[in-house]
C-alpha cells in the first residue's frame, strides 16, 4: 500500500496541518522540523515519501507532537517489516459506534470460552476440532482489533 493519500501529501503530512489548528508552528515544515528535531529537507522527505521508512523515533515524536496516535499503527502496518504481518490496520472511529462493536462482540462468551475449553482440555486438537479452534481464534482476533480501536481512540481522546 501506498503512504501517498493525494499527489500533494502523505498521511504525515496531513496530521501535521491538522495539528496546526491547534499549533500555529506546525503550518510550516520549518516550524514543524524544528519541534521534532529533524532537517526541514528531512521532514519533506517523509511528506513527500522521497524517504523509503521513516524513522520510528521520528514517527513516534509525530504521533505525539500531532496528536495522531494513528501515525504509528498506520507506520507498523504499513512500513514496517514485522508489523506488516502481524500488527492489524485501527481504524480511529465515533466512540459510539465502538462500544456497541465491543458489546456486540461480547454476547455470550462463555459458551466460546465453553468450547474452548473442551478441544484444548485433552491437549490434542483433533482433525475435527481445528476448524472450530480457528472460528473461535479469528473471533478473539476481532474481538481484540476492536478493543485496540478503542484505545487508539481514548489516546486521540482523552489526552
Amino acid at each position: 500500500m501506498s503512504r501517498t493519500l493525494r499527489s500533494n501529501g502523505n498521511i504525515y503530512m496531513k496530521a501535521r496541518l491538522k495539528a496546526a489548528n491547534f499549533n500555529d508552528k506546525l503550518k510550516s515544515r520549518e516550524g514543524a522540523s524544528e519541534i521534532l528535531g529533524v532537517s526541514p529537507s528531512s521532514l519533506l522527505n517523509y511528506e513527500k515519501d522521497v524517504c523509503k521508512q521513516i524513522p520510528t523515533d521520528v514517527v513516534v515524536k509525530m504521533a505525539e507532537i500531532y496528536n495522531a496516535p494513528e501515525l504509528m499503527n498506520y507506520y507498523c502496518c504499513n512500513e514496517c517489516p514485522i508489523g506488516k504481518n502481524t500488527v492489524p490496520h485501527l481504524e480511529l472511529t465515533d466512540i459510539g459506534y465502538l462500544a456497541i462493536q465491543i458489546s456486540v462482540s461480547l454476547k455470550n462468551p462463555e459458551s466460546m470460552i465453553d468450547r474452548l475449553m473442551e478441544i484444548v482440555q485433552d491437549g490434542i486438537i483433533s482433525k475435527n476440532e481445528k476448524p472450530e479452534l480457528k472460528s473461535i481464534v479469528g473471533k478473539l482476533d476481532g474481538f481484540s482489533e476492536k478493543v485496540q480501536s478503542l484505545k487508539l481512540w481514548a489516546q486521540k481522546n482523552l489526552r
